[in-house]
């Protein structure tokens, strides 16, 4: 079935509840509630990211599992929750740029892709959602990316590497925030802030756009099953989903679209990681790691496949919270609309 025809079928035979957007919200309470909500999130999935940051700066390829037992043994629980208190207070400020930013383009971009570009639903729909993810993930690495900086060295620390001026270097978000403004300045905190874009800007439009794709000809697929002719050769009434049918949908989407930006993105991701922890180890010149250096660094360590040391995990991470993420974010703006009733 193409995707247009999975529009049409699902437009006119699935009753979908009604989508909201921008004007709709209640503002105050959409980015409190946000911010509870994507904070529970975070805390649930932060250990699948420690285990993703450690196989991304290990010199040898270690197994997630083996890793995994191996942290537990020498660390205790508490290892996989290193850094999180800076993670968490940057999720916050981070979230509430991200949801506003994401909900405006939307907003703006589909009325425009359709008004204005004469695109169909779907098209202007894909194309509204990339754009939104764009700018949301642009956004958001204002404050992520220092916070991944400081996050990250505190993850890594007692991490098992062979040298390097990680391993047990900071007491803590604070005095790591210190130690890096002392010895780089701002420019510290904001280390490989263009590989951050780079890597999150077009991971976020790949997934929005594809989430948009996936969602579409999903139920497109599932009206062909359940909106059928009845035996009088009637048509019928169309389908309308329950809540179960509405989040499992969105759910198989979600995970769908974070396998496509996982693979796409995960060798920008490695770079990002390692030029963010390693100080410049492995640096020729003594210096800061450049993308370069980093990459011939990688190379020489395990091939190509090096980039993608951590796949696992990224891709379970990704596939979990964006799961859990957009169920989350869907429950969350219709708790948050001004007139809740119109869209139960």
């Amino acid at each position: 079935m193409s995707l247009s025809a999975a529009e049409d079928d699902a437009t006119s035979e699935i009753h979908l509840p009604a989508d909201i957007d921008w004007e709709m919200l209640d503002k105050s309470k959409f980015f409190f509630l946000g911010a509870a909500l994507f904070s529970a999130v975070s805390g649930t999935l932060y250990p699948i990211v420690v285990l993703k940051t450690r196989q991304q700066v290990m010199l040898k390829a270690i197994p997630c599992f083996k890793m995994a037992a191996s942290m537990l043994r020498s660390e205790g629980y508490r290892g996989f929750y290193s850094g999180f208190g800076t993670s968490l207070m940057g999720t916050i400020p981070a979230r509430a740029l991200y949801m506003g930013a994401l909900e405006v383009t939307k907003s703006n971009v589909g009325n425009a892709a359709s008004l204005n570009l004469g695109l169909s639903e779907g098209s202007a729909s894909a194309a509204a959602n990339a754009a939104a993810g764009l700018s949301a993930a642009m956004a958001a690495q204002l404050v992520w990316t220092p916070i991944d900086v400081v996050s990250q060295r505190l993850m890594v620390q007692g991490g098992g590497r062979v040298s390097g001026p990680c391993a047990n270097k900071y007491n803590g978000g604070i005095d790591a925030f210190r130690k890096i403004i002392r010895a780089d300045g701002l420019r510290g905190l904001y280390r490989g802030f263009g590989i951050s874009i780079l890597t999150y800007a077009p991971s976020n439009a790949a997934w929005w756009a594809t989430y948009s794709v996936a969602h579409r000809v999903i139920w497109g697929r599932i009206s062909c099953h359940c909106c059928k002719k009845d035996e009088n050769g009637n048509e019928g009434s169309g389908y309308r989903p329950d809540g179960k049918a509405v989040v499992a949908v969105q759910g198989l989407s979600a995970a769908m679209a974070s396998g496509v930006s996982a693979l796409v993105t995960m060798p920008l991701d490695t770079i990002k990681t390692r030029l963010q922890v390693l100080d410049g180890e492995g640096s020729t010149r003594g210096g800061s790691l450049t993308i370069l250096q980093t990459v011939r660094n990688l190379v020489k360590e395990g091939g190509f496949g090096a980039c993608y040391r951590g796949l696992g995990p990224r891709w379970a991470s990704m596939s979990m919270s964006a799961t859990t993420m957009i169920t989350t974010y869907e429950f969350l703006k219709r708790l948050s609309t001004k007139n809740q009733e119109r869209f139960v």
